[in-house]
C-alpha cells in the first residue's frame, strides 16, 4: 500500500514511520511536513536510507500542494498527525491552531475524497473530552463521553474530529478517528513535561512544575500508541473512534522526581511557578473498544517506558540538544522566564 504520513518529522508522527518501515516493508510511506519549530529533519535521517520512504516538505493547508500530491501518488491510506499540538502555544496564539488543525485537515480530507483514498485516519487527543476530577478515580473517558474543551488546542482538535465525522456522514470518506492519552518517548520535543525535565536537569536548570504539580495524566508509550494506529488503519470500522490508553496514569510532580532520582539531580530543582490558564484537573482513557475489537493493549509498563526514555535522551544528546536553542529557547524565557523570576525573589 502507499501510505501518506502527515506531521512524520514531528514525536509521534516519526515514531509511526519507523514502525511502518520496520513491520510493513512492503508498503510505501511519504511522509509531508511543515517543519515547523517542532518538526525536526534529522530525525528522519534513518528513514531517508529506505528506498520505500519519500519526504515532500509542504503545509497541508497548501490545498495546490496537497491536491498535486495525491494526483502523484494516488494513496490508499492517509495518517493525520499534523497538528499545532502545545496548549501554552494555542493560548499565546490560537490563531495558528485553527488554521493547520481544522483547516488543514479540511484540505486533506477534500483531496482523499477527491482521489479515492481508502482510509484517512485522524489523529486527536483525549483532551478534547475536557478533563476528570482528581476524587473520582473511578471515572474514564470512553468513545461516548461528550466532548469539553479547556484550550484553543483542544477545541481545534474536536472541531477538526467534527468535520471528519461529518465528512464521513455527508460524502461517505472512509474515516476513522484515535484519541489518544499522553505519549512518550524517543524524539519528544522538549517543550513537553518528560524531555524538558532531562534537559534541564542534566544542565542544572529550574524544573518549572505548573502549581502543586497534582495534574494528573494517562501516560502511553509513544510505540504502543503506534501499534494502535497500525491496526486501527488496517482492521479498525470505518466511521468509528477509537480511544488508546495506557492505564499508567501519574501526576506531575511524581514524574519530575522519578527524573530526578534516575538521574542523581536534586529534587531542589523543583519550583512550582504558576499554573496556566483552564489547566485540566486529570485524563484517564478507558481502552476496552480497542481492546475488544482490535486485540490491543499497551505493551509497555511506565516504571519501564520511562527509563527507556531517559536512556535514549542520554543516548542521543546531540539530537536535543540542538533544538534547545533559537526560536524554542526564546519561548521557553517567555513562558517560564517571569514566573520561575517571581518565585525566585
Amino acid at each position: 500500500m502507499n501510505i501518506l504520513v502527515t506531521g512524520g518529522a514531528g514525536f509521534i508522527g516519526a515514531n509511526f514511520v519507523y514502525l511502518e518501515l520496520k513491520e510493513h516493508p512492503e508498503d510505501r510511506i511519504v511522509c509531508v511536513d511543515k517543519l515547523t519549530y517542532a518538526g525536526n529533519l534529522e530525525t528522519l535521517k534513518k528513514a531517508m536510507q529506505c528506498d520505500n520512504f519519500r519526504f515532500v516538505k509542504a503545509d497541508i493547508c497548501d490545498r495546490k500542494a496537497m491536491f498535486d500530491l495525491f494526483a502523484e501518488e494516488n494513496f490508499d491510506i492517509v495518517v493525520n498527525f499534523a497538528a499545532e499540538s502545545h496548549v501554552d502555544r494555542s493560548i499565546e496564539n490560537p490563531e495558528i491552531f485553527l488554521q493547520t488543525n481544522i483547516l488543514g485537515t479540511q484540505v486533506l480530507m477534500d483531496a482523499s475524497k477527491e482521489y479515492g483514498v481508502k482510509r484517512y485516519h485522524q489523529v486527536s487527543t483525549d483532551e478534547v473530552y475536557g478533563d476528570l476530577p482528581l476524587n473520582r478515580p473511578d471515572l474514564f473517558f470512553t468513545e461516548t463521553t461528550p466532548l469539553k474543551t479547556s484550550s484553543p488546542y483542544s477545541s481545534s482538535k474536536a472541531g477538526a474530529d467534527l468535520l471528519v465525522n461529518a465528512y464521513h456522514r455527508t460524502y461517505g470518506l472512509p474515516t476513522t478517528i484515535s484519541r489518544c492519552s499522553n505519549n512518550y518517548g524517543p524524539y519528544q520535543f522538549p517543550e513537553k513535561l518528560i524531555p524538558l525535565m532531562i534537559a534541564n536537569a542534566l544542565a542544572e536548570k529550574p524544573l518549572p512544575v505548573y502549581g502543586e504539580g497534582v495534574n494528573v495524566r494517562d501516560w502511553l508509550y509513544v510505540e504502543d500508541h503506534c501499534k494502535a494506529i497500525d491496526l486501527i488503519i488496517r482492521n479498525g470500522k470505518v466511521g468509528e473512534v477509537y480511544n488508546i490508553g495506557g492505564h499508567n496514569e501519574m501526576k506531575n510532580i511524581d514524574i519530575v522526581k522519578i527524573i530526578c532520582k534516575a538521574l542523581g539531580k536534586s529534587e531542589d530543582l523543583i519550583v512550582h511557578v504558576t499554573d496556566r490558564k483552564g489547566h485540566d484537573m486529570r485524563y484517564a482513557i478507558d481502552p476496552a473498544k480497542i481492546h475488544a475489537e482490535l486485540g490491543w493493549l499497551p505493551e509497555t509498563r511506565f516504571a519501564d517506558g520511562i527509563q527507556k526514555t531517559i536512556k535514549w535522551y542520554l543516548d542521543n544528546k546531540e539530537w536535543w540538544e540542538r533544538i534547545v536553542s533559537g526560536e524554542y529557547q526564546n519561548y521557553y524565557d517567555n513562558m517560564y522566564g517571569d514566573r520561575i523570576k517571581d518565585v525566585e525573589k
